[in-house]
């Protein structure tokens, strides 16, 4: 690997191949993120290999020539072979930690999690109360179908 460099979007290339994509509010959420704070790409620079073909950061290479970015940091690796780069690629992408929830509630701002595009979990607050329904005099909801 060599240094992280400034290099001319136009010079990179996708992957052949590539089974990483974004759509819709995924992407849009990522080009707020690079543009609130686009020092992260160079923190997190794309990683091309020899043939300039972006084998990590293809999502954020798309979203930062969405912004109209000219240059993008990278980092080149050499001497991969080709099953090397997928699994890098999809090793780069395979998120396999967990969030502590209850930390992220109690310490975190939720609307800094949101802005930042972490998925929160989206709990029914009800499964949660802590209270007889019957005694409290709620009608119990019964689905139409299953009956529970």
């Amino acid at each position: 690997m060599q240094d992280k460099i400034l290099e001319k979007v136009y010079k990179l290339k996708t992957y052949p191949g590539n089974p990483r994509v974004i759509k819709d509010y995924k992407f849009r959420a990522l080009v707020e993120s690079i543009k609130g704070f686009p020092e992260m790409l160079k923190v997190r620079s794309l990683v091309v290999n020899e043939k300039m073909q972006v084998i990590g950061g293809n999502m954020r290479l798309k979203a930062a020539i969405y912004l109209g970015y000219k240059e993008v940091w990278i980092e080149k690796v050499f001497g991969w072979s080709e099953q090397k780069q997928r699994e890098f690629m999809i090793k780069d992408n395979n998120s396999l930690g967990e969030w502590d929830h209850d930390l992220l509630a109690n310490d975190w701002n939720e609307q800094d999690l949101i802005n930042w595009s972490l998925d929160l979990p989206n709990d029914n607050v009800f499964d949660k109360l802590d209270f007889d329904t019957e005694r409290a005099g709620v009608e119990q909801l019964k689905c139409e179908y299953c009956g529970k």
